[in-house]
């Protein structure tokens, strides 16, 4: 994010995100006052086991250990590589970081937007570390925003070296080496270096900030850009802007009025003036090389400031040639190709001057079979995801422009994708929907919107594409009112973990909406005179001389009972579920069921034959994941997110499919569980405390 890297330049506060250096998660549980004072004290230096000199820090695929790219690969400490080491020379600059063999220019575009302000590289680059003798323990740390908080990484200096030279990052001046070991801190954080391989420079940005960084591409701008642009620039966000170059001859090309294309542009700000009887919107701009401006009209020395106000022209206009320089708006998006705005969190901000964001964040997990149910491509599984509401009560700040609207940016962040990538995994394509709550539900939380739902309703807004980066992000301007927001996959049935954060100009309500967990199972009352002729004959034909069914005795009945079954898939009943369901109605302690247990027991078994039948769409003979999730709902079951995930990965099958033994197997288990609970519960409190013995017998039921 090459832009927004200029205009870190202008600020002056501290843009350090959520929490103090002091409160960052040891990354690792390592801590590094501690590791650095023992090896002072036993007078070693630091060999990190957590991310070994070995070629599994390096890669798994190119970089993977029988690749000829690590051949001769050693590590060496740049006390072996250098005389005289230095951390940081007369402070870090853009020059300090040159690309080694590794495709992570787009990181390395966020590390050199660090040298352009020495706050916000001093949150990343944390002060105190060198190679000074006294102070030198071969051990350094740097810390990064991940996904909500701050992470301290603690790294040795054991830099992989081929022929002589540092295989990855670099300095130009050869004996500075903050820029290699912060690489090295950020490869360790996502697993091996070819995990920083491709990506866009807004994630490592937001990883340096905190913020949340969004994109508008000039030739497609939104109607609201000017703006959104000032309202920016009244939050402190950082913004800059590029011009696109069309082949590597361009970079850094200068056009004839003096723009430089594929350049690191800085917004500064944006004002309205009168001139010739109209307003004119203006855009001021600076180029961090301090020289090089803009020739064209409103240029410092252009013929349009004569023909406005003395008061705007004494506010706004300068003439010297540091790098500064204002132009029409209607030049800007002309001339430029893109904007990027990244938004600081409301914490980042220490001067009161600033308007702030309000901040909501939740973290949630799509899980293959329960709450990954791809886009709004796939109707039968897409209302499966986790759903967020929010509630945008008060209205934008804009008094003159007519519109009653709630501005927000949304951003939805897949976690931990780099990391495994050693495991064959790579980014998901994911991306958001947004719907109207209407208001039949308005003000509901404890209700997740099914199916019938989005067969009805169209959505309000959605992110702008569907893509495999770690991000997506759009601004949005809506109504005030209630709001769903479904993040998910592209496609159904892919694992991730996520989080999702909504910038909002006013406080809004947030939160997850998510099924009550409680049981509404009908208790079924029978005594001796409610069982007929008939069934009592057959119970002492299948029960024997002992008038009762063991676990063992009841496998072999259901088993011979349901094959007969047409239309129903079973790979045969249990003897675990043969005794779970002896448990749960074995209202004498025998172990066994006399004839009232048992015609009960029967008549919950037709009862689930039923249901098992009707939710069975396809009519396969076997019930699907999601088939499932309705099937409990109709009997009796309500159960949230996180339940029907465990009940997934529990009684499903490889392929999704949960057949009729398991499907029984988990409603009795379901009602063994929550009847015990109530059980232990006396007062009714929602919560019950038990010894260990107590626990081992609920445990073992």
């Amino acid at each position: 994010m090459s832009g927004v890297a200029a205009a870190l330049q202008r600020r002056r506060e501290r843009s350090a995100g959520a929490g103090s250096q002091e409160q960052a998660v040891k990354y690792l549980g390592q801590d590094y006052e501690s590791v650095r004072r023992h090896c002072l004290e036993t007078g070693s230096l630091f060999q990190d086991e957590t991310f070994p000199a070995l070629s599994s820090s390096l890669g798994f695929n190119e970089l993977g250990a029988n690749s000829y790219k690590v051949r001769g690969v050693t590590w060496r400490r740049p006390t072996e590589l250098t005389s005289n080491p230095q951390f940081i020379i007369q402070g870090a600059r853009r020059t300090d970081i040159c690309q080694g063999a590794l495709g992570d220019c787009w990181l390395l575009a966020a590390i050199a937007s660090l040298t352009l302000n020495e706050e916000v590289l001093a949150r990343v680059v944390p002060h105190g570390q060198s190679f000074e003798g006294g102070a030198y323990a071969g051990v350094f740390h740097f810390q990064f925003w991940q996904f909500g908080e701050w992470v301290d990484v603690v790294i040795d200096d054991r830099l992989p070296v081929k022929d002589g030279e540092l295989m990855f990052v670099h300095s130009a001046e050869g004996r500075e080496f903050w820029s290699a070991l912060l690489e090295k801190a950020y490869a360790k954080l996502n697993g091996c270096y070819e995990a920083l391989s491709g990506g866009s420079t807004t994630e490592g940005f937001e990883d340096f900030t905190g913020g949340i960084a969004e994109a508008h591409e000039l030739r497609r701008p939104n109607p609201r850009l000017f703006k959104i642009i000032q309202k920016a620039l009244n939050r402190g966000s950082l913004m800059g802007c590029s011009i696109d170059i069309t082949s590597s001859a361009d970079s850094e090309a200068v056009t004839s009025q003096k723009l430089v294309k594929g350049h690191a542009y800085s917004v500064t700000g944006a004002e309205e003036v009168e001139y010739r009887g109209d307003m004119v919107k203006l855009i001021r701009i600076r180029n961090p090389w301090g020289q090089v401006e803009w020739t064209g009209p409103w240029s410092d020395n252009s013929m349009q400031w004569r023909q406005i106000s003395d008061d705007d022209r004494e506010r706004l206009s300068h003439r010297s040639e540091d790098g500064e320089f204002w132009m029409s708006f209607s030049d800007f998006l002309q001339h430029y190709s893109r904007l990027e705005i990244c938004n600081l969190t409301p914490d980042a901000l220490t001067d009161d001057s600033f308007s702030k964001w309000a901040l909501s964040k939740f973290d949630g997990t799509w899980r293959r079979g329960s709450t990954a149910g791809g886009c709004r491509n796939y109707p039968n599984t897409f209302w499966t995801n986790p759903q967020f509401v929010i509630k945008l009560d008060e209205e934008d700040d804009d008094p003159d422009d007519g519109e009653a609207a709630c501005s927000f940016v949304v951003g939805l962040i897949q976690k931990n994708r780099r990391r495994m990538r050693k495991m064959g995994e790579d980014m998901h394509t994911i991306g958001f929907a947004i719907y109207e709550v209407p208001d039949e539900v308005a003000g509901q939380r404890n209700i997740h919107l099914n199916s019938n739902f989005f067969l009805r309703h169209a959505s309000a807004a959605r992110s702008e594409t569907f893509i495999n980066l770690r991000e997506v992000c759009n601004r949005f301007s809506l109504p005030p009112g209630e709001y769903l927001i479904l993040p998910s996959t592209f496609e159904p049935h892919k694992n991730a973990d996520f989080c999702v954060r909504v910038f909002s100009e006013k406080q809004a309500d947030f939160q997850e909406l998510d099924d009550p967990v409680e049981a509404r199972v009908e208790e079924i009352e029978l005594d001796y005179d409610d069982v007929d002729d008939r069934f009592r004959g057959l119970f002492g034909q299948l029960a024997g001389e002992d008038s009762e069914i063991s676990a063992f005795e009841l496998k072999r009945i259901l088993n011979k009972v349901v094959a007969k079954r047409s239309g129903v898939q079973t790979s045969g009943f249990s003897l675990e579920t043969c005794r779970n369901m002896v448990n749960l109605l074995d209202r004498d302690g025998s172990g066994k069921l006399g004839l009232v247990e048992f015609k009960i027991l029967w008549t919950k078994i037709e009862k689930y034959l039923n249901i098992y039948r009707q939710k069975d769409v396809d009519q396969s003979g076997t019930m699907s994941s999601t088939e499932m999730r309705t099937a409990l709902e109709e009997a009796g079951f309500s159960l949230n997110n996180a339940l029907h995930q465990v009940l997934v990965a529990r009684y499903s099958e490889p392929n999704l499919t949960v057949d009729f033994d398991n499907f029984v197997g988990c409603l009795v288990r379901l009602e063994t569980m929550f009847k015990t609970f109530k059980t232990l519960d006396q007062e009714e409190s929602g919560s019950v405390e038990l010894n260990m013995l107590e626990w081992l017998n609920v445990a073992m039921l």
